[in-house]
């Protein structure tokens, strides 16, 4: 599967925006997926997940409440809306997804080989 991940930009605090990962391939439907992002100089760190049928939803305690991901796979596109944005979501963007499908450890990066190439959000404050 390839992913590409869009909608980046930049927002002031508080603000809203809404990111997506598009995917080719007919077996999209068929994959967990999960966002993660990168700032300089530290490591990519989880974000949010969604399961195949978009039943199962997982999110890092610091999004929690604040972002939802979502999914539509008449469109093979993932969803990540982002509310009460703050200073320190400030990173590059990652759609990813895990080899086998389906994953239980959807929070560790090892476990994904199909990445997107990233897509840029700036909260201003």
């Amino acid at each position: 599967v390839q992913l590409q991940a869009s909608g980046g930009g930049l927002v002031q605090a508080g603000g809203s925006l809404r990111l997506s990962c598009a995917a080719s391939g007919r077996t999209f439907s068929n994959y967990d997926i999960a966002w993660f992002r990168q700032t300089p100089g530290k490591e990519r760190e989880f974000v949010a997940a969604i399961r195949w049928s978009g039943s199962i939803t997982h999110y890092a305690d610091s999004v929690k409440g604040r972002f939802t991901i979502s999914r539509d796979n008449a469109k093979n596109t993932v969803y990540l809306q982002m509310n009460s944005l703050k200073p320190e979501d400030t990173a590059v963007y990652y759609c990813a997804a895990p080899r086998t499908y389906v994953s239980d450890n959807y929070y560790l990066m090892s476990e994904h080989d199909y990445w997107g190439q990233g897509t840029e959000l700036t909260v201003s404050s």
